[in-house]
């Protein structure tokens, strides 16, 4: 993500489906630049906030409780954004990759994980590009049906220790998440999916 998001320091990076913060404040960190995160759960979003500062000062972060198709983003607001294993959650992923799309500055970039069947493969690429979004690189990462299998086994295991630490609402969400995706494991392909806005051209 680093490489694929081609950022330099000071722009604006938005983390669309935060959760607790660790990938957006880990870029942040890393690429020196402004950190905002959007994310459903208002128990993610105080977490992600409380620990800002183990990575980049406080002022160079926020978080926000949205929903990932209407994150009240101003329009070209964000010179990179990503989008880390949140796509399953979103009820519409059409209009998630419209909202993204509207909120990237022209030619800036998206990276975004997702897990695919095989089969629906073409899929998630026409609705980039019906968004206006180009396919610039896909790059799979084949161990990871398996590392996520590891850990929604996990979660569930440690059901009692997500609701002390989470809360009740935030471990729902994962303990659901687990039982529905797990079964659909097998066959699907982990993607790292890199879009870009195309830029402006004169005329």
């Amino acid at each position: 993500m680093v490489s694929r998001l081609r950022m330099r320091p000071g722009q604006a990076l938005a983390d669309i489906g935060c959760g607790t913060g660790g990938v957006g404040l880990w870029l942040a960190r890393a690429l020196a630049v402004r950190l905002v995160g959007i994310d459903i759960s208002s128990t993610a979003v105080e977490l992600a906030t409380a620990r800002r500062s183990h990575f980049v000062p406080p002022e160079r972060a926020q978080f926000r409780v949205r929903t990932m198709e209407a994150t009240s983003l101003p329009d070209s607001c964000a010179h990179g954004a990503v989008c880390v294993d949140a796509m399953s959650n979103a009820a519409d992923r059409a209009a998630v990759l419209g909202e993204m799309h509207r909120i990237l500055a022209p030619d800036a970039r998206l990276a975004l994980t997702r897990a695919v069947r095989r089969e629906a493969d073409q899929v998630w690429r026409e609705q980039a590009e019906d968004a206006g979004s180009e396919v610039e690189h896909v790059d799979e990462r084949p161990g990871e049906p398996e590392m996520w299998r590891r850990l929604y086994r996990l979660w569930i295991a440690r059901e009692a220790d997500l609701r002390r630490q989470l809360g009740d609402v935030q471990a729902e969400n994962m303990l659901g998440e687990a039982q529905r995706v797990m079964p659909r494991l097998d066959g699907r392909r982990a993607l790292v999916a890199t879009l870009r806005r195309p830029p402006v051209t004169a005329g």
